[in-house]
């Protein structure tokens, strides 16, 4: 595949929410030709996808799909790089954001970017580091040094598939430790949560072919800190205000953006199931998000599983 500039690239942000917007702004500090595209304002694609040598798909998991058939429809050059910047899983065919890019795609080299990227703290010019990760070694480090600044390191890895589990399944263990630090359980039990919510990840990742070394990297158990010990994420906002009591309704009506782990959740339990993977940490948040329990009583459940050895 022929090499991208050495230089200045155009590059096409898909979603201009709090991510795409960030991932913009450090795309413009590094001098790229940067061209946003904003659904809510306006919904044609042509106006961004022509020449763009990078595309960064940064929507949330309910619009990979629609997107990845009108970005079809419209057609790329066979040299464009995709990007996916989504954490999620596809509760249709139970599939990543890159599996649907991939299976839209089959031609194109495709790319995970993930993290342990809140990006307010991104905007507000702090520190942050990510990885990027794909099958093709070339994609990933063209975007690695189209993205890296001396304020954002991007790392490269060959395992997109954990990089990309990773991301997606710490949004269900921050709801869990959110839960916790709203019933106020002290250190101890959130520093139980997230050792226990890590092996769950690893366990699930494995058995969909990641490698369970990609989980202690930024992308499994960097992300699951920042996204466990911090008000800005939203996952953790939910666990939160669950935890004290609050309502569903009443907890997102508060949240401004989506929490993934809330759809993420009922998704990893068909995959759990179909593969025979235990996840009791998943299935406790789950029947919280639906109300068919209370946070001390999955607390208990989980308290009181058979004892076995780590």
């Amino acid at each position: 595949m022929e090499r991208l500039a050495a230089s200045t690239h155009t590059i096409a942000i898909l979603g201009a929410g709090a991510w795409g917007s960030t991932l913009a702004m450090l795309a413009q500090a590094q001098g790229h030709r940067v061209r946003v595209w904003d659904r809510r304002r306006s919904p044609n694609l042509l106006a961004v996808l022509p020449g763009a040598e990078v595309i960064v798909s940064a929507v949330s998991m309910a619009g990979v799909r629609p997107l990845a058939e009108a970005v079809r429809e419209i057609g790329i050059p066979s040299q464009a790089i995709l990007v996916s910047a989504t954490k999620g899983l596809d509760p249709l065919e139970l599939l990543t954001p890159t599996q649907i890019w991939r299976a839209t795609f089959p031609e194109q080299a495709v790319v995970v970017l993930s993290g342990p990227n809140l990006s307010v703290e991104i905007r507000q010019g702090l520190p942050a580091a990510a990885v990027v990760a794909s099958w093709d070694p070339w994609a990933a480090t063209q975007v690695q040094q189209a993205l890296s600044s001396e304020r954002f390191r991007l790392y490269t890895s060959s395992d997109p598939i954990g990089v990309e589990l990773g991301g997606t399944l710490k949004n269900v263990i921050a709801i869990a430790v959110g839960v916790c630090d709203g019933l106020q359980l002290g250190t101890n039990a959130r520093s139980a949560l997230v050792t226990r919510g890590l092996a769950e990840m690893i366990r699930v990742g494995s058995r969909l072919g990641a490698r369970p070394e990609t989980f202690n990297g930024l992308s499994g158990l960097g992300d699951l800190l920042a996204t466990c010990h911090s008000p800005l994420s939203r996952n953790y906002r939910v666990g939160h205000g669950l935890g004290q009591g609050k309502p569903l309704g009443q907890v997102l009506a508060d949240i401004e953006g989506t929490a993934e782990g809330i759809h993420t959740t009922p998704v990893l339990l068909k995959i759990a199931a179909q593969h025979g993977i235990p996840v009791p940490i998943t299935q406790e948040v789950q029947l919280l998000l639906q109300g068919q329990t209370t946070p001390p009583a999955a607390l208990a459940r989980l308290m009181e599983r058979q004892l076995k050895s780590e």
